[in-house]
């Protein structure tokens, strides 16, 4: 017997040290990327026993997840296991085996004989501790539309492939290897919560096979057939062979020309995703975002991965730069899930960019459809397609990038056509993400303020590419992509029509209820993505020199308003996805020393922090990302600007009445109901920092001169552009008289009147005058009941309008008022636009 131990263990002795040899062999070449990032994410506790399961047998996934176990102190799977008096030859089991050298076939067995063995060898009701952690290790990650022998061949996916295939996919593709570690199971809760040893055997494999296919959707994703397949498949659609049909009689052409017809739409829209290009673009993109940016920080990323689970999932991000869908995309891939097919301009399907795109993921749409039924039924037929099929999508609802930092009103288009694809075929639900994406500095800044300042929009082209080198020379600071609380469509339709899942629905289905629930799902989104925003240095430093005079600051002073900015956003409990730099005040001011963005003027007296009038323009685009966290705090401020002291009832009642004005243009998150409670709550907040005081039921500002109410001046200031143009609208309204102007004369004689205000008082701020935020508070005024349109088309309004004017006079300071009145002109006094 004691022979015997000691040939067992002679034996365990060489197996390891064989194991050790081949493990350091495999990783000269192998390089993996694990996920989660930070596995302290997981709550392993590595003083607890733990027993591992990996996703398949085999040799290579075994050395993989035997070093990275190695490499975080943790108990090796290939280590002999003990929990007690338990005794095992090794710390892993598989959840599949195949057998087979050249073409493995799958074992069919229900449970795996190691965790068969595992339960056995416990005792019920007495605690083990055990920790069952499942691990997903893929060789090369590709879809299954790839082509071509060598793709198939080694690159990893859903078939069966011997252990000659392993080992040149290994070597092929050992750079890009991704192991993913779950969750740990629990086997004494799993045990508590079953009758018997075959019930918690049953239960742990069936929790582990969910995991495994999970993880491997979403990091090779579901079938997809290759793009000529799916082309045909289009135009032999229903919905599709009815709008040729339509075509062919409408022109007067043979049925088989139409359906050329649309088949040349289908391949202008169709992307063509390339694994090989990704594995490229991976490469290039590491490369460059180190040249470009400082760091990439993700947030919340854990909460959408939980939450994607079992979903269709619909990425929504904020479109801020042409580097939003590169950067998701890479981010997705890097940890652990299939870059989206993402829906792109028809302005990008430019020679040799577009067939890049294109095979990145990108499908292409035109601007506007509406004229063309045979395209929009190809379209539509597409994006139901593919996400019938498990394909995740990626477009920006605001329909281009916003050029001021501000979210832009959605546009419903992409979100109707995928709702009505759902409905159709209800397949799994389908979640909605909002991502935010936050810069410190914008690539396309400068044609940003040229468009912003009444230059035409210039498209597209390839020349704009040999920007490239001068983006290069510069650094762009940090980025940070912030994932949102996701919107789940099943319960947004039960909201909007609890018997929704009777209904049957068609090619052409449009009930009634689907308008107003597509418009909730488009507020959700935008809201949730200003819900989950980061404010950076820049946005500080942005808010703060911008509500100087000059843009220039005292230090000490800017010190103190940096740090009251903070702690608004911090206190007021926006949401719990909101963040704030942890920089300290002094580390910001140094930060923007050293970005360029600030320079220090020393002064006997202290020293002055100032930027120039170019950089001022750009830093309103970082001013207006965080706008949306301030407003209300900002808006209380301004209440302050001409009155000492106000009635908490009083208050109440004015931004009762600005409320919703604010609420659409930022997308705020309190209902108008809800909003005593958050003027209370704001109110409270900036007594506590020194910025109002509490005299009883009335609030009021220190006495004038103090920090306090200079303080309070300057937080007032980054909202007060906004009243003006306000007020703008009303008064051109007002001077004008009811039905005298066409809702475009409004809109012209509104952007004349801010551009002129501007000259005037040197504002440099060209979003004042942007015909976006004019349209927006128009379409308010209208949906509030304040305008309305008589039968000429006109635009009529009663008192209402007059006491909406009468109570700007208690924000906005006279000379301001009265500029704006003198400066509004008559519809007569101004040529009508060409065209």
């Amino acid at each position: 017997m004691a022979q015997y131990s000691r040939v067992r263990r002679l034996g365990m002795t060489v197996h390891a040290a064989w194991l050790g040899f081949l493990r350091w062999l495999l990783h000269l070449w192998v390089r993996s990327t694990i996920v989660p990032e930070d596995l302290s994410e997981l709550g392993l506790d590595p003083d607890q026993p733990t027993f591992y399961v990996l996703d398949t047998s085999a040799l290579t996934s075994l050395l993989i997840a035997d070093q990275i176990c190695r490499q975080q102190g943790w108990h090796q799977p290939s280590r002999e296991f003990r929990a007690g008096e338990v005794r095992m030859t090794r710390s892993y089991a598989a959840h599949r085996r195949y057998r087979g050298l050249f073409i493995r076939t799958l074992q069919r067995r229900r449970h795996s004989a190691m965790l068969r063995q595992l339960l056995e060898r416990t005792e019920p009701g007495k605690p083990s501790g055990i920790q069952v952690v499942p691990i997903t290790v893929l060789i090369g990650r590709a879809p299954e539309n790839e082509a071509g022998f060598f793709k198939v061949l080694f690159s990893e996916n859903w078939d069966l492939g011997g252990r000659l295939r392993r080992l040149f996919t290994t070597v092929f593709n050992g750079r890009a290897t991704m192991v993913q570690f779950g969750q740990p199971l629990m086997l004494d809760d799993i045990r508590d919560q079953s009758e018997d040893e075959s019930q918690a055997l049953a239960k742990l494999s069936r929790m582990l096979r969910v995991h495994f296919k999970s993880v491997r959707t979403a990091a090779i994703g579901p079938d997809r057939s290759h793009r000529r397949t799916l082309v045909e498949t289009v135009i032999k659609s229903e919905v599709v062979q009815a709008a040729v049909a339509a075509r062919a009689r409408r022109d007067d052409i043979p049925h088989a020309r139409a359906e050329d017809i649309a088949r040349g739409y289908a391949r202008e829209i169709a992307a063509d995703y390339s694994y090989t290009l990704i594995r490229i673009a991976d490469m290039l993109l590491t490369w460059f975002w180190n040249r470009i940016y400082r760091g990439v920080e993700v947030k919340h990323f854990r909460a959408f991965r939980e939450n994607s689970a079992g979903h269709e999932v619909v990425y929504v991000p904020c479109h801020r730069s042409h580097i939003d869908y590169l950067l998701l995309s890479y981010l997705l891939y890097y940890r652990g899930f299939v870059p989206p097919h993402i829906a792109a301009g028809v302005n990008l399907n430019m020679p040799v960019i577009g067939p890049l795109l294109r095979r990145g993921g990108a499908f292409f749409l035109r601007r506007s459809f509406r004229s063309q039924p045979l395209y929009a039924a190809v379209f539509n037929q597409y994006v139901s397609l593919i996400l019938s099929r498990g394909v995740s999508l990626e477009y920006f609802i605001e329909g281009t990038r916003s050029r001021t930092g501000r979210l832009l009103p959605p546009r419903a288009g992409m979100l109707s056509i995928t709702v009505r694809a759902f409905l159709r075929a209800q397949n799994r639900p389908v979640m909605f993400q909002p991502v935010y994406i936050g810069y410190e500095q914008l690539a396309e800044g400068n044609s940003y303020i040229s468009e912003l300042s009444g230059r035409q929009k210039k498209p597209e082209s390839l020349s704009d590419f040999r920007n490239l080198i001068n983006i290069l020379r510069k650094n762009y600071g940090e980025v940070t992509v912030s994932f949102g609380e996701p919107i789940m469509l099943n319960a947004l339709l039960d909201a909007h029509r609890p018997d929704w899942k009777q209904e049957s629905f068609g090619l052409d289905s449009k009930p009634p209820w689907l308008p107003g629930m597509i418009d909730d799902l488009a507020n959700r989104i935008m809201v949730n993505i200003n819900r989950s925003s980061h404010v950076n240095p820049v946005n500080l430093l942005a808010i703060a020199l911008l509500a100087g005079r000059k843009h220039a600051l005292d230090e000490s002073d800017l010190q103190r308003l940096l740090e009251l900015l903070k702690s608004l956003v911090g206190g007021l409990a926006y949401s719990d996805r909101v963040t704030v730099t942890d920089m300290p005040a002094e580390q910001i001011i140094e930060y923007g020393l050293e970005m360029g963005l600030v320079e220090r003027h020393v002064h006997r007296l202290g020293s002055i922090i100032r930027t120039d009038a170019t950089t001022a323009v750009l830093l309103t685009y970082f001013r207006n990302n965080a706008a949306h966290l301030l407003a209300m705090s900002a808006w209380i401020a301004c209440c302050f600007l001409n009155m000492q002291r106000i009635r908490r009832s009083r208050l109440k009642q004015l931004t009762a009445t600005v409320y919703p004005f604010l609420r659409r243009e930022l997308f705020l998150p309190w209902d108008n109901d809800d909003i005593d409670e958050v003027v209370d709550r704001t109110a409270d907040l900036m007594v506590e920092l020194g910025l109002l005081r509490q005299s009883q039921d009335r609030l009021q500002r220190a006495p004038g001169g103090s920090n306090e109410t200079y303080y309070l001046r300057l937080l007032a200031n980054t909202m007060v552009q906004t009243f003006e143009r306000y007020f703008i609208t009303v008064t051109v309204l007002a001077k004008n008289g009811s039905g005298c102007l066409t809702r475009q004369q409004l809109e012209q004689l509104c952007i004349l009147s801010a551009q002129r205000i501007s000259l005037l008082h040197q504002f440099e701020a060209p979003e004042f005058y942007d015909r976006t935020l004019f349209k927006q508070f128009i379409q308010s005024l209208t949906e509030s009941g304040i305008l309305g349109r008589n039968d000429d088309g006109c635009l009529v309004f009663d008192q209402r309008l007059e006491g909406f004017a009468k109570d700007a006079r208690l924000i906005l300071d006279k000379e301001v008022r009265h500029a704006i009145i003198q400066v509004t002109p008559d519809a007569l006094e101004v040529e009508p636009p060409k065209g």
